[in-house]
């Protein structure tokens, strides 16, 4: 990535010629902001799908199939729960990859083994799906700014690794 070029310009420059790779959504802690970052750029309803902003469990549960089973344990801030949000999105919105965060962006919510900060973040696509673990430092508004940035570096990663020759 050059210092001139944001994740969004990136995925509009390998997707913007491709109606054939998809991408989509799932956010709960960014709150809608990695949907909002890919379609502030023109030409992104080629590609982009849609979002799901699935911040209560229910919402989890019903839009994403996330199971019920993992919400409760480990929880919806956890690395199996981010993984079944791109898993669900991608399917329950057709795209080739799709996103997801979750996490606790704070002020409060923390706990000892799940700090403010923290976030897991997924991609899936048609090879699979990789999950990082994150801890953001910094207000609520930095933990969602970074939670988003870094879902848009990992969406653009994974798409340039992976996509359909």
């Amino acid at each position: 990535m050059t210092h001139s070029s944001t994740p969004e310009q990136e995925l509009l420059e390998l997707l913007g010629e491709q109606d054939e790779i998809t991408v989509a959504t799932a956010e709960s802690c960014t709150g809608g902001n990695v949907a909002g970052r890919i379609t502030r750029v023109g030409g992104s309803s080629a590609y982009m799908q849609g979002g799901i902003v699935s911040y209560s469990n229910d919402a989890k549960a019903n839009l994403l199939g996330v199971p019920r089973s993992i919400l409760e344990n480990p929880g919806a801030v956890s690395a199996e729960c981010a993984r079944a949000m791109a898993e669900g999105a991608r399917k329950a919105l057709d795209a080739t990859f799709a996103v997801s965060t979750t996490g606790i962006a704070g002020p409060s919510g923390g706990t000892d083994r799940k700090p403010v900060g923290l976030v897991y973040i997924a991609v899936s696509g048609p090879n699979g799906t990789e999950v990082e673990e994150h801890i953001f430092a910094g207000d609520r508004a930095q933990v969602i700014d970074g939670a988003t940035q870094r879902a848009m570096e990992m969406l653009v990663h994974h798409i340039r690794e992976n996509r359909p020759t």
